[in-house]
């Protein structure tokens, strides 16, 4: 099959190179030193998949029409790459892999000619050298629309996708975004702080910080009627029990979820969008649940206190001390 994968990333690299392995047809836009970097070599994927290199045209707009398209940007980018991109992408089934809450309903504005579903990908995979990527925790993605049982067309990408990495279509996918924004509260402080993921766990103080974010973000998510789907582990029930727990038990979700990722570094995709020097997703991350509580009549001052410090690290290109987000967030 011909695929377009607009975003050639940590996760767009990582379905590039397993779709083209699978032997599939790949097209995948890119900019900068990472499209100079897959032009001259192709893509060089190791870690949890094991060794793949593909050699894949690429390009900064498609220049053929695929007949499946994966969207694989920074959330804050999904706007701008689908309209460069439209007149390909015109009819053409939309996969949309991102994090946030708003990568379909966004793709429907911009090409309503298309059927666009959500991808939720837990892989973790590290893009800190162009054209490079390291899946350093290989997981099972899970792709679907709405609220309902997955429809026929979701059933058949999932299909598609799982010649190349296990997808699942799911029921309920609107509850199983919610809990990936829960999972995605582990960016923002290591971001801040330049730390791996488990060696923030690691720290007592800044995994109360962790916990309380996601404590948060799960009671917004209940206040505004969310059922949380399965997800990673994490389920309606437990997230609700998570929710009326006090931070000093609620503790254990994050650090069982730093056991669950080994002893191979995590940056998150925050941090490495920091180390690239780009701009970060945190305003579709944190910054979500803050507006989303804000609909709720509720107030998030976590999530909001994170987002400010990822934009202050974003314009000074350092990190900050721990002792600055203990300071800005006292849980």
């Amino acid at each position: 099959m011909r695929i377009g994968i607009i975003g050639a990333g940590a996760l767009g690299g990582t379905f590039a190179a397993l779709l083209a392995r699978a032997g599939h047809e790949i097209e995948v836009t890119a900019r900068g030193a990472g499209l100079a970097a897959i032009r001259a070599d192709g893509i060089r994927l190791s870690g949890g998949y094991g060794e793949a290199h593909a050699r894949v045209a690429a390009g900064e707009l498609l220049t053929v029409r695929p007949e499946l398209a994966l969207v694989c940007t920074k959330a804050q980018d999904a706007e701008a790459a689908l309209t460069a991109n439209l007149e390909l992408l015109d009819g053409v089934p939309l996969v949309i892999v991102q994090n946030g809450l708003d990568g379909v309903a966004t793709a429907e504005r911009i090409v309503p000619g298309s059927s666009a579903v959500g991808l939720l990908s837990i892989i973790a995979a590290n893009y800190t050298e162009p054209g490079v990527v390291r899946v350093t925790t290989p997981a099972t993605s899970y792709l679907g629309r709405g609220d309902g049982a997955p429809d026929a067309e979701s059933i058949r990408l999932a299909a598609i996708l799982s010649e190349a990495v296990p997808v699942v279509a799911i029921p309920g996918f609107r509850g199983a975004q919610w809990t990936k924004l829960i999972v995605n509260m582990l960016n923002a402080v290591p971001a801040v702080v330049g730390w791996s993921v488990q060696d923030v766990i690691r720290d007592r103080r800044l995994r109360r910080v962790v916990a309380a974010s996601m404590r948060e973000a799960v009671r917004t998510g209940i206040a505004r009627g969310v059922r949380f789907g399965a997800l990673q582990g994490l389920g309606d029930r437990r997230l609700r029990l998570f929710a009326r727990l006090p931070l000093a038990l609620g503790q254990v979700l994050p650090w069982l979820m730093g056991v669950r990722m080994g002893g191979v570094p995590n940056l998150g995709s925050t941090q490495q969008s920091l180390r690239r020097g780009q701009p970060t997703e945190i305003d579709f991350l944190n910054g979500a649940v803050v507006r989303e509580a804000e609909l709720a009549g509720l107030d998030a001052p976590v999530s909001r206190a994170l987002t400010a410090l990822v934009h202050e690290v974003e314009a000074s290109g350092a990190p900050l001390a721990p002792e600055r987000v203990l300071a800005a967030v006292r849980v």
